[in-house]
This record gives C-alpha cells, sequence and structure tokens, in this order.
C-alpha cells in the first residue's frame, strides 16, 4: 500500500481521490494553481503545494511543477484523476523515472488505446467483435473511398487520436466523401495535433454499453459491470 499519494488534479475529482485516499489510511498531497488556493480539495488533503499560476498549462498540465512537489512531499504514488495528464503516457514515463508509481495505465497501454485504429486492430486480434472498418487509418481520399465502397455506405470518418466527437464525419454518399475527409483531417489536426482519420460503418441508432475493467501489475482484474 502507498503511503503517500499526490493527486494531480482539482475539484471533485480530486475530492473523490482524496476521500478513497482516506478510507485506506493513505496521506494525500494536494497540488493547485493559485487561484485553486482555497478549495475544498486543498483544505482537506493533509498536505497542498501551490504548483503554479491560474493557467492550466502553467499549473495542471506543468509535468516539472506536479514532480517537484512529489519530490518535495515525499509522495510515492501520484493519482492523477481524469482529463488533464491522465492520457497522457509521457507524464507516465517521467512518473516512473522518478521513482513515482503512476496510479494508472502504463505508457505502452495508453499509446495503444490512444490511437482508436490500432485499437481496433487490437481488439480485433484478440476476438472480439467490432463494427466494420478499415484495417488502421486512411492516408488518402482514395484509400477512404475504397474502404467505404468495400464496407458499404454510410460510413463515419474518424480521428484516430480523437474523443469527444471532434474529427469525426458522416459520409452517406461517395460524391460526399472528399470534403468530409478533409474536414474531419483538419479538425482531427486542430483538436489533437494528428489528422490520422479511419473509417468505419455508421450505425444511425446504436446503443453505447460501457463496461469499466480493473487491472492490477499482478494479473487480477474485475469489472464493475455495464452502464
Amino acid at each position: 500500500m502507498f503511503k503517500k499519494v499526490l493527486i494531480a488534479n482539482r475539484g471533485e475529482i480530486a475530492l473523490r481521490i482524496l476521500y478513497a485516499c482516506r478510507e485506506l489510511g493513505v496521506q494525500t498531497v494536494a497540488v493547485h494553481s493559485s487561484a485553486d488556493t482555497d478549495s475544498l480539495h486543498v483544505r482537506f488533503a493533509d498536505e497542498s503545494i501551490c504548483i503554479g499560476p491560474p493557467q492550466n498549462d502553467a499549473s495542471y498540465l506543468n509535468v516539472s511543477a506536479i514532480i517537484a512537489a512529489a519530490e518535495i512531499s515525499d509522495a510515492d504514488a501520484v493519482h492523477p484523476g481524469y482529463g488533464y495528464l491522465a492520457e497522457n503516457p509521457h507524464f507516465v514515463e517521467v512518473c516512473q523515472a522518478c521513482g513515482l508509481t503512476f496510479i494508472g495505465p502504463s505508457a505502452e497501454v495508453m499509446r495503444m488505446m490512444g490511437d482508436k485504429a490500432r485499437a481496433r486492430e487490437v481488439a480485433k486480434g484478440l476476438g472480439i467483435p467490432t463494427i466494420p472498418g478499415s484495417p488502421g487509418v486512411v492516408p488518402t481520399v482514395e484509400d477512404a473511398r475504397k474502404e467505404a465502397e468495400r464496407i458499404g455506405l454510410p460510413v463515419i470518418l474518424k480521428a484516430a487520436a480523437g474523443g469527444g466527437g471532434r474529427g469525426m464525419r458522416v459520409v452517406e454518399s461517395l460524391d460526399k466523401l472528399e470534403i468530409a475527409y478533409r474536414t474531419a483531417r483538419s479538425e482531427a489536426a486542430a483538436a489533437f495535433g494528428v489528422p490520422d482519420l479511419y473509417l468505419e460503418k455508421y450505425l444511425a441508432r446504436p446503443r453505447h454499453i460501457e463496461i469499466q475493467v480493473l487491472c492490477d501489475r499482478h494479473g487480477r482484474f474485475l469489472h464493475l459491470g455495464e452502464r
């Protein structure tokens, strides 16, 4: 069990982690921007350290400041919550290099699952059913056209590095494919820094079923049901 966990987040997210640590008898360190000095997560933590000004990129996204806070407070683990640095594989590697346990996926898994086109292929390789789609990214409009003809319309273009609905375009006719491809690619580059797209069969009325899975380094795992 960890002795002290630094929470690299703020607000309600940080409070949830803080309460869980308290139940386990683990000490907590809250990091905060100068604007959050009086926030609940700062007041309730065992220790608190200011890591920068209100701007996120100078505080909650500042890897160097967070690592320095962990070293100053003698924390032995870092919990990122979600958002901010929670899906940043570079942050995971820095934590490991500094002798800190990152409470979350490995950098390798983050990179694998962060690339949606690659994640699809991994799932298929494990025998998990997937929606019909392209085998990886479609680097050109012509590649996208070939895949659309193979799969059958309508299809949807998706950002390989995406999420939150950005970098996505539905294509219902081939004459609209090129403009949809260029628009989605431009949006993906602006939102995620990576323009790559992949293509799937479009489902007009899907049901979103999510299953959360927890695993540890000892090979133990459990799921929390579906929602």
